[in-house]
C-alpha cells in the first residue's frame, strides 16, 4: 500500500491511500487534478538526514572518494516542499539536483542493530536533495549549500518496504530527458547499516526522513526547469524551479 497527506475540497489535512491520479480517505476517492485536492509532503519529519557519495559513480562524478563509513548531513525541516512546488533557486549560485530513494521512519530509533532496522521503517519516497553547490564547494558550507528553504523536495507517497524492490531504479528527469539513473542494489552503504550507523548519534523519530543519497548524473537548475524524480514502486516526485533574483 502507498500512502499520502493531502488536502480535501474542505481544506482539511488527509492521510490516505495514493492511487497515482487519485487519493482515498473514508470510503471517498479524490482526483488529484481537482484544484481543491493538493498533495502535501507525505510525512512530517523534524529532519532530513542526508547521505553523501552513496554511489560510486557519483563520488567519481565529484571527484572525491567514496567514504569509509556514510557521510552524513543534516536538512531541517524547513528545507521541506510537498509535491508540485516551485523551488526557489539561490541567487547568483550554481546549483544542482539530485534524485534521492528516501527512507521514513515509523517509531523511534536509537541504537538500531542492522538485523533489526527495517522493522522501524514506515515506508519509501522520493526526495530531490537540491544542492547550492557555490556555497558548498566554495566555502564547505553545508549550510548555505543544502539547507535552504525548499530545498528538499519529497513525496509524492510512502510505499511500504514490500513495494520498492530491493534494487528499485532511482531516476531524475530534467524538462523530460533522462538525466540520472541508479538503483538500490548499487549503494555503498545499505539501508539497514544506514540507520544502525544514523542511530548511534541521534534518535530518529516517526516521521523522520533518512536520504540515501544519489545516483551519477547530477546537474545545474535554470529558472523555469521541470524536474521529476522516480523511485520504483514509489511513484513519481515533480517540481519546478525558479530563480530568486539579486536584491
Amino acid at each position: 500500500m502507498r500512502h499520502a497527506r493531502f488536502t480535501d475540497p474542505a481544506g482539511a489535512v488527509r492521510r490516505g491511500t495514493y492511487h497515482g491520479d487519485t487519493v482515498a480517505f473514508g470510503g471517498r476517492e479524490y482526483d488529484l487534478a481537482r484544484e481543491d485536492v493538493t498533495l502535501l509532503a507525505p510525512c512530517e519529519p523534524s529532519k532530513v538526514v542526508c547521505v553523501g557519495r552513496n554511489y560510486v559513480a557519483h563520488a567519481d562524478e565529484r571527484d572525491a572518494d567514496v567514504p569509509d563509513r556514510p557521510l552524513l548531513f543534516l536538512k531541517p525541516p524547513n528545507t521541506v516542499a510537498p509535491p508540485n512546488a516551485t523551488t526557489p533557486l539561490p541567487a547568483d549560485n550554481h546549483v544542482e539536483h539530485e534524485a534521492e530513494l528516501a527512507v521514513v521512519i515509523d517509531e523511534p530509533a536509537r541504537n538500531v542493530a542492522p538485523d533489526e532496522a527495517m522493522s522501524y521503517v514506515r515506508g519509501f519516497t522520493c526526495l530531490d536533495d537540491v544542492s547550492n553547490r557555490t556555497d558548498q564547494d566554495r566555502e564547505t558550507n553545508w549550510v548555505r549549500g543544502k539547507a535552504f528553504d525548499g530545498s528538499a523536495p519529497v513525496g509524492p507517497c510512502v510505499a511500504e518496504p514490500e513495494h520498492v524492490p530491493d534494487d528499485a531504479a532511482v531516476e531524475l528527469r530534467l524538462n523530460g530527458e533522462r538525466v540520472q539513473h541508479g538503483s538500490r542494489d548499487q549503494f555503498v552503504f545499505s539501508v539497514p547499516e544506514l540507520l544502525a550507523e544514523i542511530t548511534q548519534y541521534l534518535t530518529l523519530e516517526p516521521g523522520d526522513v533518512v536520504s540515501t543519497g544519489t545516483p551519477a548524473g547530477v546537474g545545474e537548475l535554470s529558472d523555469g526547469d521541470h524536474v521529476e524524480v522516480t523511485v520504483e514502486g514509489v511513484g513519481t516526485l515533480a517540481h519546478d524551479v525558479t530563480r530568486e533574483q539579486t536584491t
